[in-house]
């Protein structure tokens, strides 16, 4: 049965340049932020086009958007495919399209082949997955895989001003004709498409990243205080400096933690300092801390180390050092059985692939807590995402897009 049908790739190309005009930059970019005007015109034309194709379009109360095609057996729990529609400020064509308009291509291609699954199949495109307007990311899946919105959403403000709740209900209402259903169900499997957002397939020529799973992440807020004093006055001996012991800390630890372990990422995204004059020796001294690895056990290690190096260089320079922990997401394994899906169905497709593990978190780390997940990633030019310039060559669109047809078909009739 696999073997007589694939994908559309020129339709799903075509689609692309089309939900890409939604937002789009003088640059090349798109600029369609989660829960906007931009967010419901994308909504709004994949409900048209599911609807004109005779699929059920359904969404819930954080306005997580799914297409429906039903199965032999109806109640069966859905095989779920997708990703997103929302984008960075200035974001790329690709990240979260490609696979939310992957998967609706894989339905269209079943529809016309008129090959009927046992279990119904359903296209879902999440809700900010990028947290750039509204934090935090993942906002949809991880209401889905808690089934509760937490109350402390409605009450935030994005970065124009708006309030979520209000700009949640106005996205709810803008699609009328989308049935409402709970927060949450019984999911069989869930499959994404996504590019890299890194080089490495690209520079190994190699078309299909199987990801086995997505590190985890933690963020750590540093303070380091000291003593303010005269720049021209106070001797060496004299000062009790912070950012010295901060820079101390983070010099012994740039120099080791990724150097020494080729999976750990080690990240300082921001350092300030009070008073901050030109002439005095800073009281305070402050920087961000991210953290990521594949096991959870070595984010514990490595904030531990980070903690033990900040206290020594503190206490060399009569400091004082205190940590607070902003952000916790523990890390996701793909199950290895439905690795195996994918595996033989590139075999089957002739499609060479990689073992990889995410070094971004994904829709799929947040459902995998409920059902079986994975991922597939497509190369990206020089690795680039969350850039205007962000770009996945059309034969690597169609590679995986192909995959997840073959990989869709083996687990909706499994």
């Amino acid at each position: 049965m696999t073997a007589d049908i694939d994908i559309d790739g020129a339709r799903l190309l075509g689609r692309l340049d089309q939900f890409a005009e939604i937002g789009a930059t003088a640059r090349g970019g798109v600029n369609r932020q989660a829960l906007t005007g931009l967010d419901r015109e994308a909504r709004s034309l994949l409900a048209g086009l599911a609807a004109a194709r005779g699929f059920g379009v359904f969404q819930d109360p954080v306005a997580n958007l799914f297409i429906r095609r039903s199965g032999k057996d109806d109640r069966a729990p859905p095989l779920l495919i997708g990703s997103h529609l929302d984008s960075q400020p200035a974001g790329g064509r690709f990240d979260g399209a490609l696979g939310t308009l992957s998967a609706f291509e894989v339905l269209e291609s079943l529809e016309d082949a008129g090959i009927e699954t046992e279990r119904p199949i359903e296209v879902v495109a999440w809700t900010n997955e990028e947290g750039c307007r509204f934090a935090p990311g993942c906002m949809g899946s991880s209401a889905f895989s808690a089934g509760v919105i937490p109350a402390a959403w409605l009450e935030l403000v994005s970065t124009d001003g708006a309030m979520f709740g209000d700009e949640l209900k106005a996205t709810l209402e803008a699609l009328p004709q989308a049935t409402m259903r709970d927060l949450g169900m019984p999911v069989h499997a869930y499959l994404e498409v996504h590019i890299e957002q890194g080089p490495s397939l690209e520079k190994e020529d190699i078309p299909i990243g199987i990801v086995t799973g997505i590190q985890g992440t933690r963020w750590l807020q540093v303070e380091v205080s000291g003593q303010t004093a005269h720049a021209g006055t106070t001797a060496l001996s004299y000062r009790r400096d912070p950012l010295r012991a901060m820079i101390s800390a983070l010099d012994t630890l740039y120099s080791t933690v990724m150097p020494q372990d080729e999976s750990a990422r080690f990240t300082v995204g921001r350092i300030d300092v009070e008073p901050g004059a030109i002439n005095a020796i800073p009281e305070l001294a402050r920087c961000t801390i991210d953290i990521r690895h594949p096991d959870s056990l070595e984010i514990d290690r490595l904030n531990a180390t980070i903690e033990q190096c900040f206290h020594e260089r503190a206490k060399a320079q009569r400091c004082e050092v205190l940590f607070k922990r902003s952000f916790d997401m523990s890390p996701a394994n793909f199950p290895e059985k439905l690795l195996g899906v994918l595996e033989r169905a590139a075999d089957v497709a002739g499609l060479a692939t990689k073992r990889m593990v995410s070094g971004a978190f994904h829709d799929a780390l947040f459902v995998n807590r409920i059902a079986p997940s994975a991922m597939i990633f497509v190369p990206c030019r020089d690795g680039l995402s969350h850039n205007e310039a962000e770009y996945t060559a059309p034969e690597h669109v169609v590679s995986g897009a192909r995959l997840l047809l073959r990989s869709t078909i083996g687990l909706a009739n499994g």
